[in-house]
């Protein structure tokens, strides 16, 4: 089983990978179009994280993570708790291209673009705003967003809103 990491799974994917390689997804892109109530951010003050919002013709680039055959059903039943504690993500099996040239099927966490979570089109300046002040269960919005830009930077993955993202909040942040 095939994992399709973008954001956060790309650091913290809460289980063993026993693979891993750059992928990339095509006609989806990386975007703070989720408001994350939860895990960085509160009902009250809502922060944003990364899902993935279709989007003919664009390409994201990510992570490919292999769960171990035996544990399969155990990643699954983790990353539903995980990814779909607010049914704001879809689970959807998604053909991805590794960068090794195999092509793969992934369980892949895509945005409902129907859903009241459903933030896409939020100018960066109003994201580094929200992401600048919001703290969830899981910690400061900030940290995610810091997390994410410099585990993809390290992986040769650039992503250049995320860059400008990073760069206003340390600036909003002083």
């Amino acid at each position: 089983m095939w994992v399709f990491g973008y954001g956060s799974l790309v650091w913290n994917p809460g289980f063993n990978a026993v693979e891993r390689v750059i992928a990339r997804l095509p006609d989806y892109h990386r975007s703070f179009c989720m408001r994350s109530i939860h895990h960085r951010g509160t009902d009250d003050l809502p922060g944003l994280v990364l899902a993935l919002d279709a989007s003919p013709g664009a390409l994201c680039q990510g992570v490919a993570l292999r769960a171990d055959p035996a544990e399969a059903e155990d990643v699954l039943a983790y990353l539903r708790e995980r990814e779909l504690i607010s049914s704001a993500y879809l689970e959807r099996m998604l053909e991805i291209d590794l960068t090794d040239g195999r092509r793969v099927e992934a369980v892949t966490y895509v945005i409902d673009p129907d859903h009241v979570q459903y933030c896409g089109g939020l100018d960066l300046e109003e994201q580094a705003g929200i992401i600048a002040r919001a703290v969830g269960g899981r910690g400061p919005n900030t940290e995610y967003l810091f997390n994410t830009a410099d585990h993809l930077r390290q992986l040769g993955i650039h992503d250049k809103e995320l860059d400008w993202l990073v760069r206003r909040v340390r600036h909003i942040c002083g």
